[in-house]
């Protein structure tokens, strides 16, 4: 049996984050993952500049021999409507990345143990006297399991916190290299990303240029229409010159809760989620890469905080330092859903129209979190 002070089950950016965070607390600390890195991964895939300081990310160091696509400005719009060119001169809003490339960087770095390429079985809890800790897959034995592992994260089932009906958004994408034809029938700008929202209200499509790499995707939250809705997407993007007739007709597919939609626990007694696991992605964007470092530094400070004592009681402060920094889960945009359709396509027609709001609204506060504060260590300061 190997023993841990902290095991993570998911070795993406919040459970690595969370990992490089605890490497100077003296703890014993490992990752289990059932893939071997590096590894695909679907995702937009663009981060601020805000996050790679917050991870201590050298961007120059970063860029060699990875893709890092600056991006300044976006093309936005109503799908089928005139597209809006929101530039940013001479500024770099935001970067592309890979997460085959991103994630393994993160985690190669992170100076836990890496238990790489073993499926999460089972956990079961075990006290001897006064000491609780959780037996995982009857080989390891940790103090506190943390939840890392998506929207479909195990742990989360394991402690009663995924639900079986859950608004999730569920997204289709796929990211590609293309050839030289492919490139030149490619109307995307590499540093223009474009975002393409629905009528409804209910999701967006965007294509995204990283170098030689396209990503094409489309998340919604009504999922019954998602497979028309992708097939019409990429119909209409080729019709438009936007991307090559010709690329992969297989799309990848993955799920996320938006927070305010989300009621999943946070803790439980020796469990702590993050990310994703924890329904944290924001509601706006859908972005989760933000939203689970963010959650892995908080963790990682209240876990430093705990002195060992994992229960219940004392992970309590991870709620409250979430909630502090997210805002309060709420159901307040529920009233949209008996908006009728028509009244919908009106209201969006009118703001994705308006440049003030597309910048202002849309990419400064929803996708570029100009507003969101920035955890720096265990302090937090104004972006």
């Amino acid at each position: 049996m190997q023993n841990y002070d902290v095991l993570i089950i998911g070795g993406g950016p919040a459970g690595s984050t969370l990992a490089y965070k605890l490497a100077d607390s003296g703890l014993k600390v490992a990752i289990l993952d059932k893939q071997k890195f590096p590894r695909n991964k679907v995702c937009a895939g663009w981060v601020t500049p805000a996050v790679m300081q917050v991870l201590n990310i050298d961007v120059s160091d970063y860029a060699r021999g990875r893709i890092l696509q600056k991006i300044s400005g976006f093309r936005v719009s109503l799908l089928g409507s005139k597209q809006q060119a929101i530039l940013y001169p001479g500024e770099v809003v935001s970067y592309g990345i890979r997460r085959i490339e991103f994630d393994d960087y993160l985690l190669q770095r992170c100076g836990a143990e890496l238990i790489c390429g073993e499926t999460f079985e089972k956990m079961e809890k075990t006290q001897s006297g006064d000491t609780t800790a959780w037996i995982i897959n009857n080989k390891y034995k940790a103090k506190l399991v943390i939840g890392a592992g998506g929207h479909f994260c195990p742990v989360a089932r394991t402690v009663g916190s995924a639900k079986e009906k859950e608004l999730a958004v569920v997204a289709q994408e796929v990211e590609f290299k293309m050839n030289t034809l492919q490139q030149a029938n490619c109307g995307v700008k590499e540093e223009n990303p474009e975002l393409f929202f629905y009528p409804d209200l209910k999701g967006y499509g965007w294509v995204f240029r990283k170098g030689e790499f396209l990503n094409v995707g489309l998340g919604r939250e009504d999922k019954s229409k998602l497979s028309s809705q992708l097939k019409s997407f990429c119909e209409y993007l080729i019709g438009s010159g936007k991307i090559p007739p010709d690329m992969p007709e297989r799309f990848n597919g993955h799920a996320y809760l938006l927070y305010p939609h989300s009621n999943r626990k946070l803790i439980g007694d020796h469990v702590l989620l993050i990310g994703d696991a924890a329904g944290l992605a924001f509601a706006k964007s859908g972005e989760g890469i933000r939203a689970a470092i963010d959650s892995a530094k908080l963790a990682a400070a209240v876990i430093k905080n705990c002195k060992s004592d994992y229960s219940n009681k004392n992970l309590q402060n991870y709620k409250q330092v979430i909630q502090q920094h997210f805002g309060d889960r709420s159901t307040g945009g529920a009233w949209m859903q008996h908006v009728p359709l028509s009244i919908k396509k009106i209201f969006a027609s009118v703001l994705l129209s308006n440049r003030w709001f597309i910048k202002n609204i849309v990419l400064d506060k929803w996708f570029l979190h100009g507003q969101q504060v920035v955890i720096v260590d265990n302090e937090i300061s104004e972006k």
